[in-house]
């Protein structure tokens, strides 16, 4: 296979059925079968999965199976396929997920018009919440942007070449956070990295047996706190020490305190675990943070992830406890303005706090000049009688409002900014708040391009003080009610709607709501007349290029396919020239409405006119109807 652009790697072991669920996708991929190959490499299984493969080869030239003895990890299974590999770019895949079908076609020609040594594609997942690194396409970085830090895990695209010139490869056998070494070394080293957004690449899911590698984090044997300091070593090599607190090796340090040190002291871990599993992890998690992270790591954490570092170097593990008590009751709280079409865009403003297990404000209380932590929240944690400073209420927080793909778990990013700011409460007391405005673009949102037919959900991430929360957006109007007029856009018709749940969802080409129940309490008491579009005002024209929609209804007991044309801003009711209905006025009915939306004037065959459920013939115009019919 002569000039193969990319190679992709499966490391395998004791897969069974997960290589029939995820073959297809590697081997339905875009790119012609002679510009890509698979490779796997099966590390010593035991069950029926090395005959799986190799059936899977037998008539795929593209499709080369590798085997070793086992090595208890992925890391030797990669290198063995970073040795056979042939392609000009490696990209990993884990035997249990999915690539989008253009997946390797897109982030190959990503990485050739930028040059890139690494390329980042957006991930979808069942497993974690949405990243911002995936909001906007990037295309040059350097580990500068620590955003890159959000994602650490080996499912990229690497230039072979790059791999090579500095030598990068997994360390081998049970070796828990090979993929952290791995990549972190290739940020490093990396001259060029991209990023690309507006295609969901790489699906990682949920194994329906629990059986994702990381079930077994901290087995002895695998070797978690050393291999996490071999980790954090490895950055602190590769970057210039700083006491700024903003200097590029606290930054990068920064994610692996709070993800991996930290979680070992906060809700659910340190509520859900066996305390004599747990203590041993945080009594670990201390002596880590002690000799490894600089003070400044620390010093930079917002409010409540500063506390939590507190108490671990304290070795306060009842003190740890209290707080993910106090915390775990905190929620996110979510207010919206009424949703409008506007420009194409449904727009509703947004208002996001957090909200303490009674449901009040979580608040900052100020004193002498300082703000200290709202003292609800330390309530039973020692050492905080006389308060908590928060030098900086605005220390890494942030939000942003996400929109899903009920069908498909994709995460979208809506157009606009959330700003933070403090909420004045009187009486010295403020609260912080996410303010701005929701500018949904159905047309433009799944990057750049037009949403898939499905049910959309409007969700918003919100970190504060260092509580991160995903909440529903939701309203104060009666659940399964509209939310907005509905609109057409792009040749569908998007209805914006409040779920069961009260929560903000656009559904797109009637996937699960229908027209009709939306739009019959307005049909009822419309007056108007046409010949053969008959407007309808209660649905909005939006976009730029709004299309026809196909739209099945009945007229009498007559299934008839209609169309919703747009013309000056207006969206029109069109029927076919003639139905197969005796001459009279006939009820056009929509699915699931239990009322008329229109009446059709039919005269031997002939649609002669669309009335409004309102409208009311006059003499002359019955007349000239009785007249038209004898004319014929």
């Amino acid at each position: 296979m002569p000039n193969v652009k990319v190679s992709v790697i499966v490391p395998v072991y004791n897969t069974g059925k997960y290589i029939d669920e995820c073959a297809p996708s590697l081997l339905g991929q875009s790119l012609s079968a002679d510009e890509y190959e698979v490779i796997y490499v099966d590390d010593g299984s035991t069950d029926d999965t090395l005959s799986r493969l190799e059936k899977l080869a037998a008539d795929r030239p593209n499709v080369r199976v590798h085997t070793q003895a086992n090595s208890g990890w992925p890391g030797a299974p990669r290198n063995l396929g970073m040795r056979y590999a042939r392609g000009e770019y490696l990209q990993f895949v884990d035997h249990d997920d999915l690539l989008g079908p253009e997946a390797l076609e897109r982030l190959y020609a990503h990485a050739k018009r930028t040059d890139a040594d690494v390329v980042l594609g957006k991930m979808s997942t069942t497993m974690a919440r949405p990243r911002r690194l995936f909001r906007h396409t990037v295309d040059a970085c350097t580990i500068d942007n620590d955003e890159l830090m959000q994602s650490l895990s080996p499912h990229k695209m690497f230039r072979r070449a790059f791999v090579e010139r500095h030598g990068l490869r997994f360390p081998e056998g049970p070796w828990i956070l090979e993929d952290l070494l791995f990549v972190s070394a290739a940020y490093l080293k990396a001259e060029r990295i991209a990023v690309l957004a507006d295609y969901p690449c790489y699906y990682w899911m949920k194994r329906d047996d629990g059986g994702n590698n990381t079930r077994h984090r901290f087995n002895p044997r695998h070797g978690f706190w050393p291999h996490l300091r071999t980790v954090v070593q490895q950055i602190k090599d590769g970057t210039p020490p700083s006491d700024d607190i903003d200097g590029l090796q606290n930054r990068l340090l920064h994610r692996l305190y709070h993800v991996e040190i930290l979680s070992r002291t906060r809700e659910p871990e340190i509520l859900r675990e066996d305390p004599a599993e747990q203590r041993p992890r945080f009594e670990a998690a201390r002596a880590l943070a002690t000799t490894e992270f600089p003070p400044a790591v620390r010093d930079g954490l917002p409010a409540v992830s500063r506390l939590r570092a507190a108490l671990l170097e304290q070795d306060d593990f009842d003190g740890a406890v209290a707080l993910a008590e106090r915390v775990r009751e905190v929620r996110a709280h979510s207010r919206v303005g009424t949703p409008r079409w506007a420009d194409g865009h449904l727009i509703a403003e947004v208002t996001l706090s957090l909200l303490r297990g009674d449901g009040e404000p979580l608040t900052l209380v100020e004193r002498d000049g300082t703000h200290h932590l709202d003292p609800d929240l330390l309530t039973g944690v020692p050492g905080t009688e006389g308060g908590w400073v928060v030098p900086d209420p605005f220390r890494h927080a942030y939000a942003e409002l996400v929109v899903k793909d009920r069908d498909r778990g994709d995460w979208w990013y809506p157009e606009g900014d959330l700003e933070i700011r403090l909420d004045p409460l009187g009486e010295g007391r403020s609260r912080l708040i996410a303010t701005g405005r929701l500018r949904l673009d159905p047309e433009r949102l799944a990057g750049g391009g037009p949403l898939a037919r499905g049910v959309h959900d409007v969700w918003a991430y919100v970190q504060l003080l260092g509580i991160d929360r995903m909440v529903r957006v939701t309203g104060d109007r009666a659940p399964g009610t509209p939310a907005a007029p509905p609109a057409l856009t792009g040749g569908r018709l998007a209805l914006p709607y409040w779920t069961g749940s009260g929560q903000l969802a656009l559904d797109i080409d009637q996937r699960q709501r229908r027209l009709g129940p939306d739009t019959a309490q307005a049909a009822v008491t419309s007056t108007a007349r046409a010949d053969r579009a008959l407007p309808l005002p209660f649905i909005t024209a939006t976009g730029t290029t709004p299309g026809i929609a196909r739209l099945e209804l009945t007229v009498a007991a007559l299934p008839v396919t209609a169309e919703l044309t747009h013309d000056s801003g207006t969206v029109s009711l069109r029927l076919p020239s003639r139905l197969a209905l005796p001459s009279g006025r006939h009820p056009v009915t929509l699915p699931k409405a239990g009322t008329p939306h229109a009446y059709a004037v039919v005269r031997d065959s002939e649609v002669v006119r669309l009335e409004g459920p309102a409208y009311r013939a006059g003499a002359g115009r019955r007349a000239w109807d009785a007249v038209r019919g004898r004319l014929g």
